[in-house]
């Protein structure tokens, strides 16, 4: 029983840190798997020695424990390590047309040439009539190719961060993004990583 004490004082070895200055994540994360597997080793090791096949088994299964948890924590420091919260990938770009507004502008200008349309056509009162009939229809359509006019046009970017949000980008210009991109979020404004 004595061993088994002496085991589980020696396994928290196994979930130390990763190695302070290593050349790269993926470097610190084989060492500290090379790691893990030398503990676990050792700790198979002391297990053998126990008395009963009970306290063996036992051993074994603190042991085994152990040696995941420290697997567990090399792969969660290695994804820290390399993660970007702001980064992510396009999904999707769709290309649309805002609706412009109509303005007085339109209004009377196409009021003016209905008008005076309208004025060529009939005699009398249908003349009358026919005039502020082509007042109106003109209004109407004038106002109709201002909003034609002011009508732009856009793009909206879909993109889907590394830590699963999704966020969606509007440009007043084309901003060169495909499905796939890999792009950096910064803001309001998304750029390509």
């Amino acid at each position: 029983m004595n061993r088994i004490w002496s085991l589980l004082l020696l396994l928290p070895l196994a979930t130390a840190p990763l190695p302070a200055i290593a050349s790269s994540t993926e470097t610190a994360y084989k060492a500290a798997q090379k790691q893990a597997a030398a503990q676990y080793a050792s700790d198979k090791k002391l297990c053998a020695d126990e008395s009963t096949s009970s306290a063996r088994m036992q051993c074994l299964r603190d042991a085994k424990a152990e040696y995941t948890k420290a697997l567990s924590a090399a792969k969660e420091a290695k994804r820290g390590a390399t993660s970007c919260a702001d980064c992510g990938r396009v999904i999707e770009v769709v290309t649309g047309t805002k609706k412009g507004e109509g303005g007085p502008l339109g209004m009377i200008g196409g009021g003016i040439a209905g008008a005076l349309l309208g004025h060529q056509v009939g005699a009398g009162t249908g003349k009358d009539v026919a005039t502020i009939a082509g007042a109106a229809g003109g209004a109407y359509a004038g106002s109709k190719v201002e909003e034609k006019l002011r009508s732009t046009k856009f793009w909206s970017v879909k993109v889907r961060l590394d830590s699963g949000e999704e966020r969606t980008f509007e440009f007043d210009h084309d901003p060169g993004f495909a499905s796939g991109d890999l792009v950096k979020v910064s803001g309001d404004s998304v750029s390509r990583r």
